[in-house]
């Protein structure tokens, strides 16, 4: 019966299956590419599961295990689409390890990572920023670990569409410089296949409006241009710069080009109203229509009508769309700071840890009351017995005491680092707010980008309480694995240098040359380097930063070092600053927990972080030591 049932579903799409056959970019059996397209278009519809198992069952037919995997993207991006519950999460979780395990079995390390990209989609679509970030830097971390070049360019240039999304290019162009970087310089024919015409178009978007970099990057898009999707977005980018020079002529050229095209509208949904808007600069109209670039969704646009509103002389106009301006960054850095506060408000555990307190208190006096009464009727018999009791239960009363006097020193401590990037985003954003004339348009891109970096700062903030929280609560694993020794510190290098004050260089010096791989856990290791380059960068403000490796200055064990210029740390101070909230300069931002967190992890992996009291060079010397062969747990 079902073996009938699925000839008669052939025959039916008999006719789609002539002209799939000859449109089939994936490359599938033509009866499962007919499966397959019907199913794409019941995405998030009725029809949707039955259509999917004919999909499934023509792939196990013809044998074609790309298809058969293809069914379970296909499965995945159903639930995705949905809104979020504790529900339907399990069940997006649980569709992404089975399409990853497939993706694995059969070779297709593509959907592997694409696995990635649609739970993403789902979590930042029902507002999750937190978990997509952290999901986006899970993707890299397994592509940096397995050199997967795709992982590593995707993983890149998701998280890069993220932050823009959010209107933060500040975050994002480190991303896109990356995703460029690697296309360039890998032979992975996955990523050769890709076009980077969007990457270099939304690094124009990075810097200020109408600059040489911009220009150039627009330039280098278009010669990567390879479909006509690439053209039109490049002509988009053309036709705004046409119109901040002023060359009306060309920018309607590109203007017209762009709206004929009904693809515009994929690429650019409000491309419409956004020419509409520029012509209304040109033809004076635009004093009628504030609330419409006020309601625009990206700051950029919107900035790009500000200006071209002062070059066309509505100055007191051009002023008042930049206090709008400053209004919408303000509300995005209290809207994503509510949110990591929220996240951490979760991941702490505040309510439980108060909870626990008061729990803990009512039990104490509970026991006592009744140690009490157990004293007066049988204080000669029980008298040793009751004594020693009381003496724990005030040690156990101590123990709360001491855990509440912590939180508070917790919140105190929390309150003040928030603070200072706070009094910083209000104070550019007042100098944003000053009347026209008073600042030129470099000096407010750049105050923006110090109120955009500053509320980069409240997330590393974020970031430091939940990885010591993550240890607190038993959460933190280690995963052994092979891992690279140059590799593992150039990858931390990646991650760090976009940290680097100005004039300050960072580079890797192995005293190994050759290559070295050893059983450890890489993420792990790649956050210890991290964190002692950040920290490095933090005190560093001239000279260098160097990252050294060696398998000889203690045997057994791979030794980094990260030596720096800074202002150097006192011998006796070399155990205290890897205590929690431990500062030896107040002025420098951070939580105090960065070397704590390094020497917990260190010591789950049973290895050693430390600082090196006897380098006699100007600034520290942090060495971290790995065991070559892991004591297994």
């Amino acid at each position: 019966m079902k073996r009938t049932f699925f000839c008669i579903i052939s025959l039916l799409l008999a006719a789609t299956l002539t002209a799939s056959a000859q449109k089939n970019p994936l490359n599938i059996d033509p009866t499962c590419y007919a499966f397959y397209t019907r199913v794409e278009d019941l995405v998030g519809k009725d029809g949707f599961e039955s259509a999917n198992k004919l999909l499934l069952d023509a792939a196990v037919k013809t044998g074609d295990r790309k298809a058969e995997t293809l069914h379970y993207v296909e499965a995945l991006k159903n639930l995705s689409i949905r809104t979020s519950t504790p529900e339907n999460d399990r069940l997006v979780e649980e569709a992404q390890q089975k399409l990853k395990e497939i993706a694995r079995k059969y070779g297709y390390t593509q959907y592997f990572y694409y696995s990635f990209q649609i739970v993403q989609s789902y979590y930042l679509a029902n507002g999750q920023e937190y978990r997509t970030r952290d999901l986006m830097e899970e993707m890299q971390q397994t592509a940096l670990q397995e050199g997967n070049a795709y992982g590593m360019w995707i993983a890149d240039r998701y998280l890069a569409s993220m932050y823009i999304d959010q209107n933060d290019y500040v975050s994002a162009k480190p991303h896109l410089q990356q995703a460029i970087g690697l296309y360039h310089s890998t032979t992975d024919p996955t990523v050769k296949a890709q076009s980077p015409t969007r990457l270099y178009c939304d690094l124009a978007d990075t810097y200020p409006i109408g600059t040489d970099s911009v220009r150039l990057n627009v330039a280098k898009a278009v010669t990567h241009a390879r479909e006509h999707l690439d053209t039109l977005r490049c002509r988009y980018y053309q036709a705004r710069l046409a119109a901040l020079d002023g060359d009306k002529k060309e920018y309607r050229r590109l203007r017209d080009i762009c709206l004929e095209d009904p693809q515009i509208l994929q690429m650019r949904r409000n491309a419409p109203l956004y020419f509409s808007l520029i012509d209304a600069v040109f033809d004076g109209s635009i004093l009628q229509r504030q609330e419409e670039i006020v309601n625009l969704r990206s700051i950029r646009e919107m900035k790009v009508i500000a200006n071209l509103c002062e070059n066309q002389g509505y100055k007191d106009f051009a002023f008042g769309l930049e206090k709008s301006l400053v209004v919408r960054l303000e509300n995005a850095i209290s809207t994503n700071n509510q949110s990591h506060l929220s996240e951490l408000d979760v991941t702490m555990g505040k309510a439980a840890l108060s909870a626990d307190l008061q729990s803990k208190q009512e039990l104490i006096n509970r026991t006592t009351n009744i140690i009490l009464v157990a004293i007066i009727l049988a204080l000669a018999a029980f008298g040793i017995f009751a004594w020693r009791h009381v003496r724990e239960l005030r040690k156990a009363n101590e123990k709360v005491r001491l855990a509440d006097a912590a939180k508070t020193r917790f919140v105190q401590n929390m309150s003040h680092e928030v603070r200072t990037p706070l009094n910083a985003i209000v104070g550019f954003s007042q100098l944003l707010a000053l009347p026209d004339g008073t600042l030129d348009p470099s000096e407010k891109d750049e105050f923006s980008k110090h109120i955009i970096n500053n509320t980069q700062m409240l997330t590393m903030l974020l970031d430091d309480i939940l990885n010591a929280s993550a240890m607190d609560s038993g959460n933190y694993r280690i995963s052994y694995e092979s891992g690279e020794k140059d590799f593992m510190a150039q990858a931390a290098i990646s991650s760090a240098e976009h940290r680097l004050q100005p004039g300050v260089t960072m580079t890797y010096e192995p005293k190994d040359p050759e290559p070295f791989t050893f059983t450890t856990d890489p993420r792990r290791v790649q956050q210890i380097l991290i964190n002692l380059l950040t920290n490095a960068c933090k005190h560093t403000s001239e000279g260098s930063i160097v990252l050294s490796s060696s398998l000889t200055e203690r045997p057994g064990y791979v030794t980094y070092a990260v030596t720096d210029t800074g202002p150097g740390i006192p011998p006796e101070e070399a155990e205290r600053i890897f205590e929690r909230f431990t500062k030896l300069n107040e002025f420098v931002q951070g939580t105090g927990l960065g070397l704590s967190i390094c020497r917990d992890i260190a010591s789950r992996m049973g290895a050693d972080v430390f600082l090196d009291t006897s380098y006699a060079g100007k600034g520290s010397r942090f060495v971290f030591q790995i065991p070559v062969e892991p004591e297994k747990k």
